[in-house]
């Protein structure tokens, strides 16, 4: 079997409310209680009452004496406690004399769950009690392990990557964006693709006539990509105007908005890996770009590259992007998705 921390809540069966066993739960309603809240431990006249105290401050430990039932200045008598805790670690806590009770010298971290020995000396006489102070602890078979999905790995060395995460949208490469003009003044006879259609480089679009020398001729795509805009039709004068628009969007920039806070961690060439707001597709690329002044509203523009075979990143579409903006090696590193809070 496997003891966990902080799991409770998917056994309700395993504990109840307190993080205790069903089984201990009559003991502890019978348990001996002081004038202040805290577990009262007794020996003959002589009582301890242990008291975590947590009210604006960090959980400490305070004891109270008492000689049969009377409470003893908190400087008639010496103590000290001892926390033993899953995976070995003891918290040894000696005390100090204040107002009428004693202090710890530690604050009792969470989770305040431990096994507990105390030691304490009054009028030549030494008192010891040892006791279970269990919290928040259920035991869970291999089996229910296996059913609900849980998994063990081990804490080992890690490189861990600091990030810094900003929003943009896609847009096409200017360098990829071509507008198409006739290199001769002329009337254009066909035009052999429409909007949206792929084409190669090298491909037919136009076939026009001079009307100087009245030689027909052909205008022909300069790269691969797709048909964005087209301004001619048949019969059209070519007359230095934009005839058709071709974008190669097999690579896009990414282009993000960089507050003052975030503008100074950045650099060209950190990595980058890109995420459509939906969560379904990612890419990795690298920062090629960050503006030298900021705009009107206080933000730097920043670029990045990444690669588009698939045609899923659209110029317009709003994006997240990661930045890896740091890098350090640890000695030991556990996942942040293995991480619970215990309250």
């Amino acid at each position: 079997v496997i003891t966990l921390w902080g799991s409770v809540s998917l056994y309700s069966y395993a504990a109840n409310d307190h993080g205790e066993s069903d089984g201990h739960s009559s003991e502890q309603a019978e348990e001996a209680k002081g004038s202040h809240g805290g577990k009262l431990l007794s020996d003959g006249d002589f009582s301890l009452e242990l008291k975590i105290f947590e009210t604006g401050v960090p959980p400490e430990m305070r004891l109270y004496a008492y000689d049969n039932g009377k409470p003893i200045a908190s400087d008639n008598w010496q103590a000290n406690v001892t926390l033993d805790r899953l995976g070995g670690d003891k918290d040894q806590i000696k005390f100090s004399s204040e107002l009428d009770y004693q202090v710890g010298n530690q604050v009792i971290q969470e989770p305040h769950s431990y096994d507990v020995k105390v030691r304490a000396h009054y009028e030549n006489q030494s008192y010891e009690w040892q006791f279970e102070s269990h919290e928040g602890r259920t035991t869970i078979s291999d089996r229910q392990l296996e059913l609900a999905g849980v998994e063990t790995d081990i804490a080992r060395e890690a490189t861990l990557t600091i990030k810094d995460t900003l929003f943009g949208v896609i847009a096409a490469a200017a360098d990829s964006v071509y507008r198409i003009n006739a290199p001769y003044p002329g009337l254009v006879e066909t035009v052999h693709v429409l909007v949206g259609e792929q084409v190669k480089k090298g491909q037919r679009l136009l076939t026009l006539t001079n009307t100087d020398t009245l030689q027909r001729y052909s205008v022909k795509s300069p790269t691969s990509g797709e048909v964005t805009e087209r301004f001619v039709n048949q019969g059209d004068r070519a007359d230095g105007r934009v005839l058709l628009e071709i974008v190669d969007l097999s690579t896009v920039w990414v282009e993000m908005s960089a507050f003052p806070e975030s503008i100074e961690k950045l650099a060209v060439g950190q990595p980058v890996t890109v995420r459509d707001l939906h969560q379904h597709e990612a890419a990795t690329g690298t920062i090629s770009y960050v503006a030298p002044h900021m705009t009107g509203g206080h933000i730097a523009r920043t670029r990045a590259v990444i690669d588009n075979p698939d045609g899923h990143w659209r110029p317009g579409m709003h994006i997240k992007a990661d930045i890896q903006i740091a890098s350090r090696q640890v000695p030991l590193a556990i996942k942040a998705s293995a991480l619970q809070s215990f309250r």
